[in-house]
């Protein structure tokens, strides 16, 4: 007969911070989709239940596992609310407001590793991909999910880097305002106007010279 339990926490917080610290192992080494609900909750020592009731599910706890403090489905919701026009530019504010509010964090911490540490580029692809690009891309975009979230990822995470990162002017200490001017047409292109040929396997599209070898 197996124990679940390690013993009763002494109170939330204790039990909040060790389903944290539990996350943040799982999801380093499993990933977001391999780390599930029931293993964290072993790896703390306390019932699955307790992850719902802190959290509201895995989206939550991995972004607050990543210390950003926001809820990821109200973001959503806040995003995709008005249908697909200004899609674009309403993901390139909320994602300047996330990026503001991570500054200084762990999520910013992971962005300036990306390039070198294989599992903070995958946490970094993850947080962006499973946790927010891919539910808004489902709701909004006719067809090619994948290509569309691929590019709008590409815009997020460059602007997060070139922001807070490469810190390059005026986008370092620059207003929200004018990047959503700028970028918000290119994102909502990419979210809900036509695209061109299917990229093939070899990454260029049909009929294109390929990368040398």
């Amino acid at each position: 007969m197996t124990t679940r339990r390690r013993g009763r926490r002494t109170s939330g917080e204790d039990t909040r911070a060790a389903l944290l610290e539990a996350a943040r192992l799982e999801f380093n080494e499993k990933g977001y989709d391999g780390a599930t609900v029931r293993r964290i909750a072993e790896r703390a020592g306390v019932d699955a239940a307790m992850v719902n009731h802190w959290f509201g599910g895995k989206g939550a706890l991995f972004t607050a596992s990543l210390e950003v403090p926001v809820d990821p489905s109200a973001l959503i919701a806040a995003v995709v609310a008005g249908g697909p026009d200004g899609v674009g530019e309403r993901l390139v504010a909320t994602f300047l407001r996330v990026w503001d509010l991570a500054s200084g964090g762990p999520l910013i911490t992971l962005l300036r590793s990306v390039a070198s540490h294989p599992a903070a580029a995958r946490m970094m692809r993850e947080f962006v991909a499973s946790t927010i690009l891919g539910p808004v891309v489902r709701a909004v975009s006719p067809d090619r999910h994948d290509e569309r979230m691929a590019l709008v990822a590409a815009q997020m995470i460059g602007i997060g880097l070139v922001r807070y990162v490469v810190e390059l002017e005026p986008l370092a200490t620059g207003g929200h305002g004018p990047i959503v001017a700028a970028v918000g047409p290119t994102v909502q292109g990419y979210l809900t106007g036509p695209l061109g040929g299917p990229v093939d396997n070899s990454g260029s599209p049909p009929g294109s010279v390929g990368r040398p070898g």
